[in-house]
């Protein structure tokens, strides 16, 4: 598995194609580099692993255990930890302290990136689930964006009074992980430790992210990186 990579989103612009002909809109992406806080082995923990601290954080706002934990690697507190699994091999190629930043990213032609998605709330069933409402004339009462009948889903109909699980209604909205997959990298600053990335990103501005090299391509995507 690759390594997964820490950072922030900044917020959203647009760059040019070197033709000047097409604009492409962008997530900027803080990524700091991080620290490696623990290697976990085989012989020690069970399995191969690689774990990243990233972010810096006052000591009075962390634990004991937390400072002694980083103090190890020779680093300050951080606000985010984060571990990816690796094959024995690679994990040893990394050290305690070891700073990791976006060079792990070169030659990577798309990303997965993970966030947070804004919380929105309590919500109804149409903006919660894209619901296509009711009629608004014709005599019908004012239960325009009401989701309707819900006693035809029950449970055994006829025998129970209650609602199978998973009943799309209204509830609270947003406030989830979530995973934009196989977003094009347009653009690494090195210098800067800024990545740019085609499209919308989960979570607000200021929100931590994860990213890392893509999983799973479509077909379409598959063949350029083929070709």
């Amino acid at each position: 598995m690759a390594l997964t990579l820490v950072g922030k989103k900044i917020g959203m612009t647009r760059v040019f194609s070197e033709d000047g002909k097409r604009s492409i809109p962008v997530t900027v992406l803080d990524m700091t580099p991080s620290v490696v806080t623990q290697v976990r082995t085989v012989e020690t923990d069970g399995y191969s692993a690689v774990q990243l601290g990233w972010g810096e954080l006052k000591p009075r706002n962390s634990t004991m255990p937390q400072i002694g934990h980083d103090a190890k690697a020779g680093t300050t507190p951080k606000r985010t930890h984060t571990e990816s699994r690796m094959a024995e091999d690679e994990a040893g190629g990394f050290e305690l302290g070891q700073l990791v930043g976006l060079d792990t990213l070169d030659g990577v032609a798309y990303v997965d990136v993970i966030g947070t998605s804004k919380g929105k709330g309590f919500q109804g069933g149409i903006k919660r689930h894209g619901f296509k409402g009711q009629q608004a004339t014709h005599g019908v009462e004012r239960k325009h964006r009401s989701p309707g009948s819900i006693g035809g889903h029950g449970n055994n109909a006829g025998k129970a009074g209650r609602i199978k699980k998973g009943k799309k209604m209204a509830g609270r909205m947003g406030d989830v992980r979530v995973t934009a997959r196989s977003l094009d990298v347009i653009r690494i600053d090195a210098e800067r430790h800024l990545l740019l990335v085609k499209g919308p990103v989960p979570g607000a501005n200021g929100g931590t992210v994860m990213v890392r090299p893509a999983i799973r391509l479509n077909r379409s995507k598959g063949k350029k990186v083929s070709s």
